[in-house]
């Protein structure tokens, strides 16, 4: 008994509030109806007595002046209503908009909780479908795109450090050939690159973090990676074909025998970077920076390297037919055997028969690139430079 006084005590004052709510709509109506009929049946004669100012006029003149003033004045009060009810229309629209989209970013909360959630499963394909979960989450929520593309580099660093630290992960001195490619090694982190490497093309931040990751043979053709760090990692016989790296940073990378035909390459770093045995042809190096990189037996077949740096780079045995090199800097670089034909262009008074450099016929057009099945490891011959 003692639990049901509150109850009993609230209940006449609520029955009270309800009460004054229904008498002050009741008055405010009839005082609305008031106002209505004084403004109907009242004002129209008294603005026509008004206007006429004691002039003498026949009643039926008269009578017609004041409903001609009172149809005016309906069709006034008509015109406010529908104002009236076409803003609280539009005041329903935006409250309703608002729930909406209140209920959409409650929905995506939860399914980008529910997709990092499963990224720390055992299960292989959990972890995949977290992954794509994500990258849809980002496709369709321009304000997500960020933190999934922060989540995908940290899953990616996480996941496949250099050197490898896993029983199940090649050494780092397993040879290439012996290394099959990410997407068969470790599926999941495949998935996290390529989704990374298209988000980055409508991403906002300047700088993505993959450094010291260990991508050999990752498949990253097409993708784009602008202004990513991928210092000091490893993507030896990784594919990027037609990639976009304007502006990334390579430093200290190993890009051994890796295929970048056709990539844009514009102002990126690749100083200290191994390059040996990769094929960089019809590539745009425009003022990249290849000090001290090692460039032996690459493939710089028509590429365009116009203004990028070669200082001390080590660029013996390289194939550098039909290439721009005009306005590269070439200071201490070494071209003992390096490949060159007529169509070669060299910087303005840089003597290349002195340097080294060998001329050959020119290999005329490249032949279209034959893309490998999935799974496939091409094999790759021991690289005469090796040391």
């Amino acid at each position: 008994m003692e639990m049901g006084r509150p109850d009993r005590g609230r209940r006449p004052w609520r029955d009270r509030l309800v009460r004054r709510r229904v008498v002050t709509a009741l008055l405010l109506g009839a005082t609305g109806l008031a106002v209505l009929g004084t403004v109907l049946v009242v004002l129209p004669g008294e603005l026509v007595a008004h206007d006429l100012a004691g002039a003498s006029v026949a009643a039926q003149d008269r009578l017609k002046a004041v409903n001609d003033v009172r149809t005016t004045l309906v069709q006034a009060v008509g015109g406010m209503v529908l104002l009236f009810g076409a803003y609280a229309t539009w005041r329903q629209l935006r409250v309703s908009q608002d729930g909406l989209r209140a209920t959409q970013e409650g929905y995506v909360t939860d399914r980008f909780s529910r997709a990092v959630d499963q990224l720390g499963s055992d299960k292989l394909e959990t972890r995949i479908g977290g992954l794509h979960a994500l990258w849809r989450i980002a496709e369709h929520s321009a304000r997500d795109r960020e933190a999934v593309i922060s989540i995908k580099a940290a899953y990616l660093r996480t996941h496949l450090p250099w050197p490898p630290t896993g029983p199940e992960a090649p050494t780092a001195d397993t040879p290439i050939n012996d290394v099959v490619p990410l997407e068969v090694r470790v599926a999941d982190a495949q998935v996290a690159l390529t989704g990374l490497g298209v988000l980055c093309q409508h991403r906002e931040q300047p700088w993505v973090n993959l450094s010291i990751t260990d991508l050999r043979r990752a498949d990253c053709d097409g993708l784009w990676l602008p202004g990513v760090n991928l210092d000091r990692s490893c993507m030896e016989a990784a594919g990027l074909y037609h990639a976009n790296l304007t502006q990334a940073s390579l430093v200290s990378v190993n890009l051994r025998h890796a295929d970048l035909k056709t990539a844009i390459l514009r102002r990126a770093r690749f100083a200290l970077a191994d390059l040996r045995g990769a094929r960089l042809v019809e590539t745009d190096l425009r003022d990249a920076d290849f000090t001290e990189a090692d460039l032996r037996e690459v493939n710089l077949r028509k590429a365009d390297a116009g203004g990028a740096v070669f200082r001390r780079a080590d660029l013996r045995l390289a194939d550098l037919r039909g290439a721009d090199l005009s306005t590269a800097d070439l200071l201490q670089a070494r071209l003992t055997g390096a490949v060159a034909s007529e169509r070669t262009r060299w910087p303005v008074g840089f003597d290349h028969a002195a340097a080294g450099v060998v001329l050959a016929e020119d290999p005329g057009p490249e032949p279209l690139p034959l893309l490998q099945p999935p799974g496939i490891t091409m094999q790759h011959p021991p690289l005469r430079s090796m040391s």
